[in-house]
């Protein structure tokens, strides 16, 4: 299995598959109404701020992988969601799905012999990391995420 195979089979369970952890992250999604979605537990992200949040890095992977220089999103790292809107609502849903086959193509399409390469980071005081690192980051990065969607979730419900 080639690495960006192994990639992308990983950010798959994660996202849809059948993760040895738990739910994977669309299954914790489609439990979240828009009420819930903006719910705020006490200081606490709400659920739409961390999906946005998630959207934003999708992106700036992304973005890595196309050899642009690592910096935060350019989207920013926690976007405003605005007041509630459930149409807003379905839309980030839609678009976290959509940057994430996005994802899975740039993945599939990496140059297999780039994957130990460091990322271009022009950043003075950050650690060096390859692409692969930065993929299987970015999975852990995802995966925490529906981890406290999925908390927020059972405070809200009860």
């Amino acid at each position: 299995m080639t690495t960006s195979e192994y990639l992308q089979q990983q950010l798959e369970k994660a996202l849809s598959g059948q993760p040895w952890y738990g739910d994977s992250i669309y299954t914790i999604l489609d439990k979240v109404t828009f009420e819930s979605a903006y719910e705020r537990v006490g200081d606490a992200h709400t659920i739409i701020e961390i999906i946005m949040h998630m959207v934003s890095w999708t992106e700036e992977v992304i973005d890595r992988l196309n050899e642009k220089p690592a910096s935060l999103p350019v989207s920013g790292n926690w976007p405003h969601p605005g007041d509630p809107d459930e149409e807003k609502w379905k839309m980030w849903i839609d678009d976290l799905k959509l940057v994430n086959v996005n994802l899975i193509k740039t993945i599939r399409d990496f140059a297999e012999d780039k994957w130990e390469e460091p990322v271009i980071d022009e950043r003075e005081d950050e650690p060096v990391t390859t692409y692969q690192e930065t993929v299987l980051g970015f999975i852990q990065h995802q995966i925490y995420h529906a981890g406290q969607i999925a908390i927020l979730l059972r405070i809200i419900n009860g």
